[in-house]
């Protein structure tokens, strides 16, 4: 039985959000996003979802302006976050924090700092260094002390993500 795409009768803001990203695989998407992913073989190999879910996802995040799809120099498709995506940064980063809360085995598999001082940011996005709060282009993701060095690196994405690096910042 297919569960129906809307909350029809919630007269709700989160049921309306969950139209937009509560299908499965949108948030992880969303979230690859943010550490750079832009193409669709890239997203399929760093999430190892079926194609024709991952056309759906996007399609649908294009739709609804949390993704852009643009034509790369290579004239390969794009996808990358328009400012409503970005805004969605506060959900992403708290449901990294829960899921190492109370989803991990006590270390964060990732941790965000600040680019210009290495400080670490707070859930809020604060520098413990500088204090400031940081724009999201200006933070690093880096591996944090969950993350299992013995993890096999099937594809690029998860490789590269071994290593300190912008976010937002497009892989190559």
């Amino acid at each position: 039985m297919v569960l129906p795409k809307n909350y029809e009768g919630q007269a709700c803001s989160m049921a309306r959000s969950l139209e937009i990203v509560g299908e499965r695989w949108t948030l992880l998407i969303i979230r690859d996003a943010f550490y750079g992913v832009r193409r669709f073989n890239d997203f399929i190999a760093h999430l190892n979802l079926p194609r024709a879910v991952l056309t759906n996802r996007l399609h649908s995040l294009v739709e609804e302006n949390v993704l852009v799809r643009t034509k790369a120099a290579s004239g390969r498709d794009e996808y990358t976050l328009t400012s409503k995506g970005e805004s969605l940064w506060p959900v992403i980063r708290s449901l990294l924090d829960w899921g190492d809360t109370y989803c991990s085995d006590g270390a964060p598999r990732r941790l965000f700092v600040h680019a210009l001082d290495n400080g670490e940011l707070n859930l809020s996005g604060t520098c413990a260094a500088c204090h400031q709060q940081v724009d999201i282009a200006e933070t690093l993701v880096t591996p944090g002390p969950g993350l299992e060095d013995s993890e096999p690196t099937p594809d690029s994405i998860t490789a590269a993500l071994l290593h300190p690096r912008r976010m937002l910042s497009p892989f190559t």
